[in-house]
């Protein structure tokens, strides 16, 4: 259960008896065209203050019988599994089982009101679902896309998120710690404790608990993002130690090392197949307008500095932050790719080749949530974008959208996408408590039996 400070509570009570009134003023500040903000070189308007952000939340509902995401020409979609706990990642075994990570983090404290009010309207769009806190395991044993068989493969977790099987090593980033488990190909279940491999930054509040990961290569490192632990250090610094940072670590010893610094909320991390190089997609800072600041994908630089929290994309002072540090700044890396402001990027999946149609092959497939402060709302999609020689090469094209209703109204938020052993794209939506299948084929949806 989130708490909040006692001293806080008449503060509270008076911010929510105002907030309705705050929040359609808010809501008046539209935002501009989303596609001047892709590419290399963003649209960046002028960023303004506010008491309360502009928000545009819309309420969760579900998928109704036969309802499923729209799929761009030449795609079909069909449900694998429902009945889920909050699914936020989907990470395909090479033997061909699906493991789902079903989590939303552990809660912690509030210590702003606007925090309090914030989390409040985003719980209405299903974000503060119930989180199973596991793992679980589909196979699909005849590679139909609906799994026989379903079980809790790990339990008992602590805010889980991201996963990297190296050998028989399987690796879990709980938000405090990554743990390590022993695993044999068609294991349905894994009851041994997990190893500790090496602690994670989560002091209090954890305000960004997701801690994504990806292993190296040759599987000598696992790399893992820390998001910072407030917007923009309201919070204190002295809470953001370690934190809007990718982590490097050594498999073997669980020594770990800051690899790049300044990245607000480092999401998903995947290495790019014919470059090795590591890319991130993350999360920038929120309530300074509803075109600020651009989410982004990058590739990461070893000891590279991002901005977070003095500027943004490259040398844009953020005034909020004081004292400022000029020496950081003049070296902040500007970001390789804007996906457009609040669109929420969760998760990355490189591809060179796939089951899919060919202008959905070399590129990634990007995981957007969708916005909560941003009107007409942005996100709530599956995205692709094409890459050549190693590096984005085009606009971000729509694979799997639909995800809200013309009312208003959130059937599902995409988050984990991934490609399985077949090539198709798995899509896990934690409101829709739901995981998709995309093949080539007709447009039209199929949806599965549902699993329960």
């Amino acid at each position: 259960m989130t708490r909040t400070n006692s001293s806080a509570r008449p503060l509270l009570l008076a911010m929510v008896a105002v907030a309705p009134a705050l929040l359609l003023a808010a809501c008046n500040d539209q935002a501009g065209d989303p596609r001047t903000q892709y590419g290399g070189d963003p649209k960046l308007p002028e960023a303004k203050q506010y008491l309360v952000p502009p928000m545009k939340v819309m309420p969760a509902r579900g998928w109704q019988d036969g309802e499923a995401p729209t799929v761009a020409a030449g795609l079909r979609v069909q449900l694998v599994a429902n009945g889920f706990e909050h699914p936020r990642i989907v990470y395909p075994l090479p033997n061909g089982d699906i493991l789902v990570v079903e989590t939303n983090g552990a809660g912690g404290p509030v210590y702003r009101p606007k925090d309090w009010i914030q989390g409040m309207i985003k719980g209405l769009s299903g974000s503060g679902g119930k989180a199973g806190q596991r793992i679980t395991l589909l196979r699909d044993k005849d590679g139909d896309g609906v799994p026989e068989t379903r079980s809790v493969f790990i339990d008992h977790l602590n805010a889980p998120y991201g996963i990297a099987l190296v050998g028989s090593d399987l690796y879990v980033a709980n938000t405090d710690a990554i743990l390590r488990f022993p695993y044999k190909d068609g294991d349905t279940q894994i009851a041994t404790a997990g190893e500790k491999l090496t602690d994670l930054p989560a002091q209090t509040p954890n305000h960004h608990w997701t801690k994504a990961m990806t292993a190296s290569p040759d599987g000598s490192k696992l790399y893992v993002g820390v998001g910072s632990n407030s917007n923009i250090t309201e919070n204190g610094i002295g809470a953001e130690e370690g934190r809007a940072a990718i982590w490097e670590v050594d498999r073997s010893t669980g020594l770990k090392r800051i690899y790049a610094a300044g990245v607000r909320n480092p999401t998903g991390l995947a290495f790019e197949p014919t470059t090795g190089q590591l890319w991130a997609v993350a999360n920038e800072r929120d309530e300074i307008g509803p075109d600020l600041v651009p989410d982004y994908l990058t590739s990461v630089k070893e000891d590279g500095f991002y901005g977070w929290p003095y500027s943004y994309w490259g040398q844009h002072l953020d005034s909020r932050v004081q004292p400022q540090r000029p020496d950081l700044v003049e070296k902040a890396i500007k970001p390789d790719y804007a996906l457009g402001s609040h669109v929420a990027p969760l998760s990355l999946a490189f591809t060179q080749a796939n089951a899919l149609p060919p202008q959905f092959q070399n590129g990634a497939f990007i995981g957007e949530h969708g916005s909560w402060n941003r009107d007409p709302v942005s996100g709530y999609k599956v995205v692709f974008v094409p890459f050549k020689d190693g590096r984005p090469s085009g606009d971000p094209v729509d694979v799997v959208t639909g995800f809200y209703t013309n009312d208003g109204k959130t059937r599902g938020r995409p988050v984990g996408v991934a490609l399985d052993k077949t090539g198709a794209l798995l899509v896990a939506d934690d409101v829709g408590n739901a995981v998709w299948r995309v093949t080539a084929g007709s447009a039209s949806a199929s949806a599965a039996v549902p699993m329960h």
